[in-house]
């Protein structure tokens, strides 16, 4: 008897947000997807938000993902770059526990340490391992979807060890898991 699952990578953004899915049979990665969401044609951040919520449904609504793993934002020092990088995941995770799919969370440096063994490795370091890794013909233009497939290999290389990242199955695992951050009134 076979086992199956079906892992979705997000690297969140307010201008493209990349994505990949990998499905694992028997223990074994298998490519499955990789795409962006432009959306620096929208002027309004708000509706980008919608946008990165819609896609997110869409893509688990015709993948049934098992998992989804994404990238946790970064500490820069733009904070509005932050805030609003911020609110991109946040988005991308609230369409995930509304379909109750498991998310977890890693560091951008957590995810390149596991796709190249090294956490300071380039965006096209990562595409290129990627590449070799799923057997991938061609790379896509931006990297912003490697990034996403990245987040999803990641994720299938660290199965059971969630030490670098967080985990939420779903509105109350979340919100037990952040007790100390939400106000009750």
């Amino acid at each position: 008897m076979s086992s199956e699952k079906i892992i979705l990578g997000i690297d969140p953004g307010t201008t493209i947000m990349g994505f990949g899915i990998i499905k694992i049979v028997d223990k074994k990665m298998e490519f499955v997807l990789m795409n962006e969401l432009i959306l620096n044609k929208y002027d309004d951040h708000y509706l980008r938000l919608k946008k990165i919520f819609e896609r997110t449904i869409q893509l688990i609504d015709a993948y049934h993902p098992d998992e989804i793993a994404i990238e946790a934002p970064f500490f820069g020092k733009n904070v509005q770059s932050m805030l609003k990088l911020g609110r991109a995941q946040g988005v991308a995770m609230a369409a995930g526990l509304s379909r109750e799919v498991t998310i977890t969370e890693y560091a951008p440096l957590k995810i390149k340490k596991a796709i190249t063994g090294n956490g300071r490795a380039s965006k096209e370091q990562v595409a290129q391992m990627l590449k070799s890794i799923l057997k991938l013909k061609t790379l896509p233009k931006n990297l912003d979807a490697t990034d996403g497939l990245a987040a999803a290999v990641c994720h299938f290389y660290n199965q059971g060890k969630i030490n670098g990242g967080k985990n939420y199955s779903g509105w109350s695992s979340f919100v037990k898991k952040n007790e100390k951050r939400i106000t009750k009134k």
